[in-house]
């Protein structure tokens, strides 16, 4: 098992406005049907095949908590790799962090 945690700076100060990056820069990441992904309140939930993560908007900074079990932990880099980036995306400053 691996414990995953990003942070992502953004200028965005809620969810609400983080919303449609965050869905947009997140759709195609992993291939379809692979993640599964709801909101509760403020934060957005992922699930996949050995996956349970949260995504969270804190402080100016959006945080992103995982645990991955196999097959999920054998791709760990990768894995944090894309999500970083699309967090990134997300954030509209692909060039900071």
């Amino acid at each position: 098992m691996s414990e995953v945690e990003i942070e992502v700076p953004t200028a965005m100060t809620s969810m609400a406005e983080a919303r449609p990056a965050l869905e947009a820069a997140l759709e195609g990441l992993f291939p379809a049907g692979l993640l599964e992904s709801r909101w509760q309140g403020e934060t957005l939930h992922l699930s996949g095949p050995g996956v349970a993560a949260t995504l969270e908007l804190e402080a100016g900074r959006f945080v992103a908590r995982a645990r991955l079990e196999p097959p999920a932990s054998f791709m760990r880099d990768a894995i944090v790799e894309k999500v970083t980036a699309a967090l990134r995306r997300a954030a509209g400053d692909a060039g900071n962090v």
